[in-house]
């Protein structure tokens, strides 16, 4: 009997595990936005010393896992798994950081949704008594992002009001059975959503009813409401997904009002010119593990509700004319 579980996809946590320590560092383009002193490191250049973005994206990655583990004081050989993933081909960003980390790994896609994934599959282990400390990790970079899905930012091609900045960031955090920092104590995982939507230049709205389902079905497992969150985080709709969400909670019966924000709305000003707002694996992993857990540590906020969105598609499948599914996964985290 799956006593943990709640209604049809939440998971209750019976020793919810505690975000012990994170860390985040961004490029410098997300260092003059508004958020720019919630994180640890802004670099001053994109390549951030090294040849190509893609050893700057690996470099940010390990440098945010790193920093958890020395803000923890833990060495790595402490932690039994390591959860990592972005959104290169084949996870390398991930793979590559695995390799000099030297913990056992387990490597993740969810698109931009990733973190949340980690987050959730970090919490089971520890509450199942698999291990006592887990590192989670994610993170993606504009130059990366835009050379595979897009076209290598060198040709300059024009973006559409729609499109959305990918960042340039990492966040890595450490969950721990004991010790001090906000709590996970539930994840409700989502099912795959598809409304057809085809336009890769609007992965906002593509991903906003993947986002509307699983906070639905959120509210129908925990018979909770907006109402009882102070935060209600999405990431990374931006702007034109974060107006669909509204309306499709809306028609299902929830009104979020200014319960709710959004990481692609939060990390870059409009004054950035960045599109609709952020994206990218690193998006919502820097906001959270940056912003807004230094908001709980003030006591701004006590009980979030925290629901990653990625697009799980490929250039290849645009190519072919298919559709593009989306995924989100909800997660309570409550202070400590």
């Amino acid at each position: 009997m799956a006593v943990k579980r709640i209604g049809l996809q939440t998971i209750a946590f019976g020793a919810p595990p505690h975000i012990i320590a994170a860390s985040t560092i961004v490029g410098p383009r997300e260092g003059e936005g508004p958020l720019a002193e919630s994180f640890d490191t802004v670099t001053k250049t994109d390549l951030y010393g090294e040849k190509t973005p893609e050893k700057a994206e690996y470099r940010l990655l390990e440098e945010a896992c790193q920093s958890a583990l020395t803000k923890a004081k833990l060495p790595a050989e402490a932690v039994q798994y390591y959860l990592g993933g972005d959104l290169l081909n084949q996870i390398v960003t991930s793979s590559f950081v695995a390799r000099q980390l030297q913990i056992p790994y387990l490597g993740l896609y969810a698109a931009c949704a990733t973190i949340g994934e980690g987050l959730a599959l970090g919490a089971m282990i520890i509450d199942g008594g698999f291990a006592e400390k887990v590192l989670v990790g994610a993170a993606s970079h504009y130059h990366t992002a835009e050379r595979q899905f897009r076209y290598p930012v060198e040709l300059n091609i024009q973006h559409r009001g729609t499109n959305q900045t990918t960042v340039t960031g990492a966040g890595a955090a450490i969950l721990a059975n004991t010790g001090q920092g906000p709590r996970v104590t539930q994840a409700t995982l989502g099912k795959v959503v598809d409304y057809g939507l085809k336009d890769a230049n609007d992965l906002g709205s593509a991903m906003a009813p993947a986002a509307a389902d699983t906070l639905v079905r959120h509210f129908q497992d925990t018979g909770t409401t907006p109402g009882d969150y102070d935060l209600i985080l999405t990431g990374d709709l931006a702007r034109m997904g974060s107006k669909m969400l509204h309306k499709l909670l809306q028609d299902a019966g929830y009104v979020l009002g200014g319960k709710h924000q959004d990481a692609g709305q939060l990390i870059f000003s409009p004054q950035q010119k960045a599109g609709a707002g952020g994206s990218g694996a690193g998006c919502i992993a820097s906001v959270l593990f940056g912003h807004i857990l230094k908001e709980m540590y003030q006591g701004r906020y006590h009980k979030i509700l925290v629901v990653p969105t990625g697009a799980l598609f490929s250039p290849l499948t645009c190519q072919q004319g298919e559709s593009i599914p989306c995924i989100a996964h909800a997660l309570v985290i409550e202070e400590g």
